[in-house]
């Protein structure tokens, strides 16, 4: 009898992304020492020998599954083949497919994002309905790919759901808004311009939503201080974890 928790087997079943021994996997350069930036002794998070590795971009094989995870070709396959079928120059527009963990995400150029997600609303056997947000993250070790906005689809008409994620350099963090085709993701938009520094282009009016106008910097961007920030209560002052006192 396996050990094995049944939810533990059902995430194996559903990940499609190839597994890497420990020895490729010191192979992999190191992307960044510690988990809060600190790079002092003065670290007392008890992350500050952590290693973090940069992952090679990998794509998930034939076939897709569903997500249920099973390994023969099922609704992932149906959503990859309808897109393929119904999109002009699908293989530039998307970068690659990964399944991992049941879920399923097409990893699209930037410049063609309105038009695939067009397609994703408006194709009968796609059917992709509502946009339910669009989430910010930052990645400093992705040269070149810092900021990832993903975008979250879901068919009503089919009940299905998958994602859509696009990148941008730190240097140029400009990615197509698609309040054309999803008008929701208006505030959301602005919320990841807002903590991210995301510009969404064509949007209708991309200011703050959550910080003061005045703000400087976006707060959840992995390069922005931890700490050191004044705060207005009582003229109290959280220091970074670099400076704070040491216990060890």
């Amino acid at each position: 009898m396996s050990s094995q928790h049944p939810e533990q087997k059902a995430e194996q079943a559903a990940d499609q992304l190839p597994a890497h021994s420990e020895e490729e996997r010191q192979e992999q350069p190191v992307a960044r020492m510690g988990m809060f930036g600190a790079k002092t002794t003065g670290d007392t998070s008890g992350y500050g020998g952590l290693i973090v590795r940069q992952s090679p971009k990998v794509s998930a094989p034939r076939p897709y599954g569903g997500p249920d995870g099973a390994a023969e070709a099922g609704a992932y396959d149906e959503i990859a083949d309808e897109l393929e079928r119904t999109l002009p120059g699908f293989d530039d527009a998307i970068e690659r497919v990964v399944v991992h963990r049941g879920e399923l995400t097409f990893y699209v150029k930037r410049e063609r994002l309105v038009e695939v997600a067009t397609k994703m609303r408006d194709e009968p056997t796609l059917r992709f309905e509502m946009c339910t947000g669009v989430s910010g993250v930052h990645y400093l070790q992705d040269e070149g790919a810092e900021l990832h906005a993903v975008y979250h689809l879901l068919s009503i008409t089919h009940n299905r759901r998958v994602r859509l994620e696009v990148t941008a350099p730190d240097a140029d963090p400009h990615i197509p808004s698609v309040v054309s085709v999803y008008p929701t993701n208006d505030w959301h938009e602005r919320e990841t311009f807002d903590f991210f520094g995301i510009v969404f282009d064509g949007h209708p009016a991309l200011t703050r939503i959550e910080m003061p106008d005045d703000w400087v910097g976006h707060p959840q961007r992995k390069d922005y201080p931890l700490g050191g920030i004044p705060v207005e209560y009582r003229g109290a002052e959280v220091p970074p974890p670099d400076e704070r006192r040491s216990y060890t």
